[in-house]
C-alpha cells in the first residue's frame, strides 16, 4: 500500500485512489456521517443543470454524483484519471459512461458541455491553475464551473475543533476501515494544506471564468465556488 505525498505526484495519488476505491464510497460517509449527501445536493442545485445538458463530472470516483444528475435527465459524462475507481464505477454503476481522463488534459473538444463540476479532487491536482483553464476550453460560451471542495471553517473556535477531528479523527477511521490507511493520512493532510476560499476564487477567475463566487457549507467545512464561461 501506499499514499501519496502533498507534492501531488499523478501518478502516486492515481495510484493510492485505485487501492481505495472498493471502501471510497462508504468511507466518504462514514467520515462526514453523512452529511456529503446533502453537500452533494446542493452542488447539484447550484450547476442548475437542465434535461439535455452535458455536463462534465471530473474526479467522479465511481460515479454517485454522476449518477444522480442523470437521474434527473442531464446527459452526464463522469471522468476520473484512476483506473480503480472508474472499474469500480463500471460494476457499481455499469449504466454511466464512464471516461478515463486527466483534468489538466481532457480528451473532449473545445465547448463541448454545458457545464462542469468536480467535487473534491481540484486539491488532489497538482497543477490546479492548469485543470481550472482545461475546464473552462471544454464548456460553451456562458456555461457554469462548480467546483465543491474542502475548505476553511469561517469561525475560529470551531476551525481549531474541526482541525483536532481532521487530523485525528479521519487518519483513525481510515486504520479502522480502509483498505489504504495512509490515504487517509494524506487526505487529511491535504485538506489542512488546501487553498482558502477567496485564494480558490482568485484562482478560477485567473483561469478565465466570470461572476465568480462561493456559498460555505457547513460553516466552511466545503464551500461550494461557483462561475460562468464568459
Amino acid at each position: 500500500m501506499n499514499r501519496a505525498s502533498l507534492d501531488k505526484d499523478p501518478a502516486d495519488v492515481a495510484s493510492m485512489f485505485d487501492q481505495v476505491a472498493s471502501t471510497y464510497d462508504m468511507m466518504n460517509s462514514l467520515m462526514t456521517a453523512s452529511i456529503d449527501r446533502r453537500w452533494r445536493a446542493a452542488m447539484r442545485r447550484a450547476v442548475g443543470a437542465q434535461q439535455g445538458d452535458m455536463v462534465l463530472d471530473i474526479a467522479a470516483g465511481t460515479g454517485v454524483s454522476s449518477a444522480a444528475f442523470q437521474d434527473a435527465g442531464v446527459r452526464v459524462v463522469p471522468a476520473d484519471f484512476s483506473l480503480g475507481m472508474l472499474k469500480q464505477g463500471r460494476q457499481d454503476r455499469p449504466h454511466l459512461p464512464f471516461v478515463a481522463a486527466d483534468a489538466t488534459r481532457l480528451p473532449f473538444a473545445d465547448g463541448a458541455f454545458d457545464a462542469v463540476t468536480i467535487s473534491y479532487g481540484l486539491r488532489n491536482v497538482r497543477d490546479y491553475p492548469a485543470a481550472l483553464r482545461e475546464f473552462a476550453r471544454v464548456t460553451k460560451p456562458g456555461g457554469r464551473l462548480v467546483v465543491n471542495e474542502f475548505s476553511r471553517p469561517t469561525q475560529p473556535l470551531f476551525g481549531r475543533i474541526y482541525l483536532e477531528y481532521l487530523m485525528e479523527a479521519i487518519p483513525t477511521l481510515g486504520r479502522m476501515f480502509s483498505a489504504n490507511p495512509e490515504s487517509y493520512e494524506y487526505l487529511a493532510e491535504s485538506i489542512r494544506a488546501w487553498v482558502d476560499q477567496k485564494t480558490l476564487a482568485e484562482a478560477i477567475q485567473d483561469a478565465g471564468w466570470a461572476d465568480v463566487e462561493w456559498r460555505n457549507l457547513t460553516g466552511g467545512i466545503v464551500a461550494l465556488h461557483r462561475a460562468r464561461r464568459p
